[in-house]
This record gives structure tokens, sequence and C-alpha cells, in this order.
């Protein structure tokens, strides 16, 4: 390797760590790829190979009308390099992404070997000092960070920007829910009426109430038990606590009179803006351990959600992660220490091909600004943009909520469109033509032929 060029270390051997790694090689720079496996194991990993995936295998939908399907085909147009290896590993399984895991762990790892400026190191990284001022660091950890690197970003912003475990409420789509049952205001009118709110009689509020007592909760994995409920309680367990227990705590109806009848409900259930452009809606206080198909069933039942789309369900598990609007500047460098940038699920990606996207993104950061030069802004419009650009740093809300993508997260159409697919082929046909022109940009090109991707 150069030693005249910075050196740059990208720390954990996953999905966003191996994506970064590549691009950065692509780019010119000479990178150690830290992987603490085998040396230090992980209470879910099976073996030490890298990209290694651990739950499904599937990195969903190819289709184009899907959120997924969408987000490969704009991380095709950037170069990235583990889409590809996916693809050459891919098993059958319909309109999406599958793969054999093994088969490719082994691809990635081949990728990594055939790169001369990447270098990859096993053993865990406990300090992020550096050696020289012109190392830079990309931390990739996942959810399952050491304790060690835990408590060394600790020392670097504070324990306030981090998070140890997702307590998570159902996030529904603006344009599925019912606006001629819901109603805007804010308690007491303090304030604008930024809520929306939906009010129950006593008649609902019961059957909601059974709904969620009796519907069926999703197993909790022993490494995720540990103080997880120490600063929230998933609504059915408050439910279960007695027949008015959601009356008169996250369903209180005070000061949220029905205008339509000047009379307070017997119950309230509020949903909060989650983005800035209002397309995003959270179930207040619902952070619930139901399945999936459950939350489906048991949340619909509230008025004006009859035909809510779900784009994010509500979790409680561990997930290390941090603050990242808080915690880090748009080009994902910590605000305590900016040769620290963070990638993958620790900057509040969920998902496995998100994760890639989160990779790409923060190596092109680091590559650009090495360079000398930045970025162009991400378009919103693309769901990059949207997810990486927008919602990450999106002060909205007062705590980070990880997220997948999904087509919630990209502006209206500009025109009127009938039919659920077509808005959503829409959407993507404005993406893909708005990436075309980012990456079109002479600065965006001069920049990247400079950095040797030509």
């Amino acid at each position: 390797m150069d030693d005249q060029q910075p050196l740059l270390r990208v720390v954990g051997g996953g999905l966003a760590g191996c994506e970064a790694a590549l691009q950065l090689a692509r780019f010119g720079y000479r990178v150690v790829l830290h992987e603490m496996r085998p040396q230090r194991t992980t209470a879910v990993h099976r073996g030490d190979g890298l990209a290694e995936i651990v739950c499904s295998n599937s990195l969903k939908s190819t289709d184009v009308a899907t959120s997924s399907g969408l987000l490969k085909q704009e991380l095709d147009r950037l170069g990235c390099r583990l889409l590809g290896a996916a693809r050459e590993s891919a098993v059958p399984a319909g309109a999406a992404l599958a793969v054999d895991r093994e088969v490719f762990s082994a691809r990635v790892a081949e990728l990594i070997a055939a790169e001369a400026l990447i270098r990859v190191e096993r053993g865990e990284v406990t300090s992020l000092a550096g050696d020289t001022a012109s190392e830079y660091w990309i931390l990739a950890t996942g959810p399952l960070t050491s304790a060690a690197l835990q408590a060394e970003l600790a020392r670097l912003s504070g324990p306030a920007p981090l998070h140890f475990y997702d307590a998570i409420a159902p996030t529904v789509t603006l344009d599925s829910l019912d606006m001629d049952v819901l109603y805007a205001a804010a308690r007491y009118d303090r304030g604008d009426p930024d809520y929306l709110n939906a009010a129950c009689d006593e008649e609902t509020y019961r059957a909601l109430h059974a709904a969620m007592v009796a519907a069926e909760r999703a197993e909790l994995h022993d490494f995720d038990r540990a103080e997880l409920f120490d600063g929230c309680q998933p609504i059915e367990v408050l439910a279960a606590t007695g027949p008015d227990t959601l009356a008169f705590g996250p369903l209180r109806p005070v000061g949220l009179n029905d205008p339509r009848t000047g009379r307070r409900p017997f119950a309230v259930v509020q949903l909060r803006r989650e983005n800035r452009a209002g397309t995003l809606y959270g179930l207040v206080g619902f952070q619930t351990q139901l399945k999936f198909s459950e939350q489906r069933r048991v949340f619909r039942m509230i008025p004006g959600l009859a035909r809510a789309n779900f784009v994010r369900y509500g979790q409680l598990h561990r997930n290390f992660f941090l603050d990242t609007p808080r915690a880090a500047r748009p080009n994902f460098a910590l605000r305590a220490d900016p040769r620290v940038r963070i990638a993958g699920q620790i900057t509040g990606v969920e998902g496995y091909v998100e994760s890639i996207a989160s990779g790409l993104v923060t190596a092109w950061h680091l590559a650009a600004e090495l360079a000398g030069g930045a970025l162009p802004p991400w378009p919103q419009t693309t769901l990059i943009g949207a997810l990486l650009a927008g919602f990450l740093f999106d002060t909205t809300s007062a705590r980070l909520s990880p997220m997948n993508v999904n087509f919630g997260l990209l502006p209206p159409l500009p025109r009127k469109v009938r039919g659920k697919r077509e808005r959503k082929l829409a959407k993507a046909e404005i993406a893909l033509a708005d990436l075309d022109r980012y990456l079109a940009q002479p600065s965006l090109r001069s920049l990247l032929a400079g950095l040797g991707s030509g």
C-alpha cells in the first residue's frame, strides 16, 4: 500500500463494511478492513466469513414497483459491488433475490481478496485514537457492536446519542388513512394541531383492548431480553394490567374533544408526524411486541386506520445504534470527531440492502472529501436520498427510530395517478430519472473521474 495516501480503516466485515471497503478501493484509496471474528464471536454469527447473513437469506423483491426493487436499481446505477455478488450467489426465489449464504459470503471474500488496496485484519478494535492524523475510520459494526467499541463511542460522543434497544411504534402512510374519520388537534389546543386523532367510543375501545390482550406476540431471543423494557412497556402489556389502563394512559382523551361532536371521546389514539414532508405518521405510545400480522389485524380496528399501509411495524429488541441526526453530520462523520464515520445499521437503517446502500454512501462521502470536494445533495425523490440524506437527518422526532426504505419516504407525486402499483411505478420512474441526472452533473462526473472511477 502507498504510504503517501491516507489510511482508511473500516471496522466490521458485514454488508455495509464490505461495500464501503470495495467502494473506497474502487476510488483508489488503501483500506484496512477490520473484522473481530473469529478471535471474538457474537451471539448470532455462525462462522467467521465476511458479509455473513445471519437471518433470512432473502434480499427481498427485485420488482421496481417495490421499494426494495427500486433501491436495487438505484444501487446498480451507482456501481454497487455486493449486489453483483448476491446475484452470482442467488437461489430460486421467484421475484425476490435470495442467496446461498455460504456462497455469497465466499464470493464477497473473493472480491475483497482481489483488491490489492484492501488488507483484512482479524481482531477486535477497541480504540479509534489512530496512529496518525491521516487515518480515518468507518464504523460499520452493526447492532452487535462490541462493548469495548460502544464504550469508545460513548467516550467520543457521550452516552446520550447511543441507543441499545428499539422501542418502536408502527408507522403508517398518510395517504392510506381515512381523513373523514380522523381529526387534527393538539391537546388542550396548545400549539399547532399537528396530531391526527382517532376517536374511540366505549364499544370500539373495548373491542380494541380485548384484541390487543389476546393477540399473539413475537418471541424474544435470549439476547434480546436483558434490560429490554427498562424504558418502555409494550402497549399490549399495559393493556393486560387492566381494562381501563389505556384509556387513562396513552389513549387518554382529555383535552382532545372531537370537533364534530364537541364532546370528549371515551378514548383517543393519536398519530404523530414522523417526517418533515408529513407523509409518515406513527401511532403514539404503541410500542409493541405483537407479531406483524397481528399488528395489521388489531391496529386496523382503530377508527380511520381500516386500510392503513404499515411501512414500519412496532418492535422491541436489542439494537445498538446512534441518534444519527444529532450525533453525525450529513456526511456521516461524527460531530465529536470528524475522522470517524458511521455506516450500516448503527446509522438507523434496517435491512440488508439498506445496509449495503449505507456503506456505499458513507464511502462516497469520505472519498469525495479526501479528494478535496463534496458530494452534491442526494435527490430526495430517490430512496437513497430520502432515507440516507432525508429521514436519518430529520429531527421531526425527538428520537431516531430505525427505518427500512419504503415509498412513504418519497414526496407525493406531482400529478394524480390511479392505482397503487401505478403510483409506485410513477415514483420509481421519477427516482431513476433524477438519479441519472444527479450522476450526470459535471461536478460529480469530474469528481468521480478524478477518483479513478471514470
